[in-house]
């Protein structure tokens, strides 16, 4: 069976450690880094370790055990589903500068056959880590990422064999360049001057017309678009968070969803005043329809463009982090159901008082789920100087 050599799982840690966390400038001796890697990752966490540890930073580590999530929730009564460690959390939380996590799967359909509503209900108890995580984000005291490890079962499901599977990996991440840090601040230079662009034409919204496309997204006031932030690692995508009230329209999304342990595909939304009012699938539907039920999981909280010519990830992964940020032909589009990003506010989130945020139509909800179209499209952007131009045709921005 393929292995990711020393060396490349070497280049990957110091990537995420010395390049990704803390916005794209890596930790700082002493700090603390709580690191989620599950079983099957083990070499790689080998390797985060040591490149924390040459940094002069300090490692918790959350360990998790593969394949046992599905008994746990068929043992749950809903006191065990509501349970929600505070003490235990906010310690963890308080202790750590910056939050690693590793995504690495066994089994991609482990929770098919658990009730939708015992998923949602264990989703909605961690609403408190989030707020937290996010409110010392905003200070600018706390920073994450999130990166892959290739399995035999996340290969398979993509259709291909382990070692294509990594060869993706590997070329998205530039991995086999001598500097793969030096290539992604190039990167993420190419990711600024686009949003600079983006910010200076000062667009109310835009219309995405393609296959099965047919959607208004308003953007509203107190925004930026974002992106190369280090926050996922691949990332190409330039994104926003719009006005949650402003979504009006049809999208079928063409790319399978892997969320909550279950295969989502053919998914269909129809928004009406920023809500969903319709919402199907081909699979899967009982999860998409519980998840949208959740507070704020029927408004849009992100809309996102990737450049087809600057990704690097030419196939379907099976994996969110990887397929949102798909290249190829027309580049893709995704939406995200859920949470806003309150970075997208152009000045310091944490200065923005609660009410402020509902006002501009921030987005506030448990869930985030990106769904992803790789379909041709154009997006149209209507400016506040009464003017329309093209953004985005083809798989590449225009601006």
């Amino acid at each position: 069976m393929y292995e990711p050599s020393e060396k490349i799982l070497d280049k990957y840690a110091d990537l995420m450690v010395n390049f990704a966390l803390n916005d794209c400038k890596g930790i700082r001796k002493g700090d603390v880094v709580l690191v989620s890697v599950p079983e099957c990752a083990k070499p790689f966490l080998i390797s985060i370790r040591r490149a924390i540890m040459k940094a002069g930073g300090n490692m918790i580590l959350k360990y998790s055990p593969d394949n046992i999530e599905k008994e746990g929730y068929e043992l749950s009564n809903k006191n065990q589903l509501k349970f929600f460690p505070e003490k235990y959390l906010k310690g963890l939380l308080d202790e750590a500068d910056h939050y690693l996590m590793v995504i690495a799967d066994t089994d991609l359909h482990e929770l098919e056959g658990i009730s939708p509503e015992k998923i949602m209900s264990r989703e909605r108890a961690y609403k408190p880590w989030m707020k937290w995580r996010n409110e010392k984000e905003n200070k600018g005291k706390f920073s994450w990422t999130l990166c892959m490890y290739g399995t035999s079962a996340m290969a398979e499901e993509a259709g291909m064999s382990l070692e294509e599977y990594w060869k993706q990996i590997i070329d998205a991440c530039y991995l086999n360049e001598k500097n793969p840090v030096s290539k992604w601040k190039k990167i993420t230079g190419e990711i600024d001057m686009v949003k600079a662009r983006l910010n200076k034409l000062k667009i109310e919204k835009v219309h995405v017309m393609g296959a099965g496309i047919d959607l208004v997204v308003g953007l509203g006031e107190g925004r930026r678009w974002l992106g190369g932030s280090g926050a996922n690692i691949p990332s190409y995508e330039i994104y926003i968070s719009p006005d949650c009230r402003k979504t009006e329209g049809k999208i079928s999304f063409n790319q399978p969803l892997y969320r909550y342990g279950n295969l989502i595909e053919g998914v269909k939304l129809e928004f009406k005043n920023g809500r969903v009012v319709k919402a199907s699938a081909k699979k899967g539907e009982k999860v998409l329809k519980e998840m949208i039920k959740t507070k704020g999981a029927d408004r849009i909280g992100e809309f996102s463009l990737t450049d087809g010519r600057l990704s690097k990830v030419t196939k379907f992964m099976a994996e969110t982090l990887f397929d949102e940020n798909r290249g190829g032909k027309y580049g893709n589009m995704h939406v995200a159901l859920g949470k806003a990003y309150q970075d997208s506010h152009p000045k310091n989130p944490s200065k923005v008082k609660k009410n402020e945020w509902k006002k501009l139509g921030y987005n506030e909800s448990v869930v985030h789920t990106d769904i992803v179209s790789t379909e041709k499209k154009e997006v149209t952007a209507y400016l506040k100087n009464g003017k329309e131009v093209i953004i985005y045709k083809d798989g590449r921005f225009l601006v």
